[in-house]
């Protein structure tokens, strides 16, 4: 019996670390790794315990990890969280389950069809970017496809690589991970303005605390 429930226990874990993603706005942005810790990690345990686990959510592509957080990729992090709820073999340990646990459910419950259908065409049919190395290869294929088509003379803009992605990643994740490309030396990103200063390209550029606004990349490696 025992050997069973530890069995068990690995997709209870990712399911309960799936409903606290959701259920802290994963969908929309990314969620700092210490608030999705203090829901999923019990008293007497490590962070680094789970880790295995946040790997492998990450390779079945339902959650994207960055060095800050964690958010969840649609469409498939919502379809894992739904086999994981409707498995039989699903339960809370233990005799109290959390009060944001029993929420969350309440609210899965009233929102989940409604989700589901809204993502289901996510991107034209492509996936949801898990990780940083899909998104540097996506990327890199986008930049490489505007600057031939647009003639973009290897300045292209930032808000046209954004837009071709879509919702194949969320806004924060496109940013820090942009940024994290020009740390790498794979891009540069450089100021000056949008044709025509339209404030929603603007918006879809990148602004740092540090930089200010940066519209345009520039490859560095091929």
């Amino acid at each position: 019996m025992g050997s069973t429930k530890n069995s068990l226990q690995p997709t209870q874990t990712k399911t309960r670390l799936l409903l606290a993603l959701w259920d802290l706005g994963g969908m929309q942005q990314e969620v700092t790794k210490g608030l999705v810790n203090k829901r999923i990690v019990p008293k007497g345990k490590k962070v680094k315990e789970y880790q295995g686990l946040f790997e492998e959510l990450q390779k079945q592509g339902a959650i994207a990890i960055s060095k800050k957080g964690y958010s969840l990729a649609s469409p498939k992090g919502l379809e894992v969280l739904g086999e994981g709820l409707k498995s039989s073999d699903f339960k809370f340990e233990g005799t109290i389950v959390g009060t944001w646990a029993a929420n969350a459910l309440v609210r899965w419950i009233s929102q989940i069809d409604v989700a589901v259908a809204s993502t289901s065409a996510l991107g034209n049919g492509k996936s949801a970017i898990a990780s940083y190395d899909e998104f540097k290869s996506v990327s890199l294929q986008v930049y490489d496809k505007l600057n031939y088509e647009y003639n973009f003379n290897h300045l292209v803009p930032i808000y046209r690589i954004r837009r071709e992605i879509g919702d194949r990643v969320s806004r924060t994740q496109f940013n820090d991970w942009l940024l994290e490309m020009q740390a790498d030396d794979i891009l540069q990103l450089q100021g000056g303005t949008v044709e025509d200063n339209a404030r929603n390209k603007i918006e879809d550029s990148i602004s740092t605390e540090l930089n200010g606004l940066r519209c345009y990349t520039k490859r560095l490696k091929p």
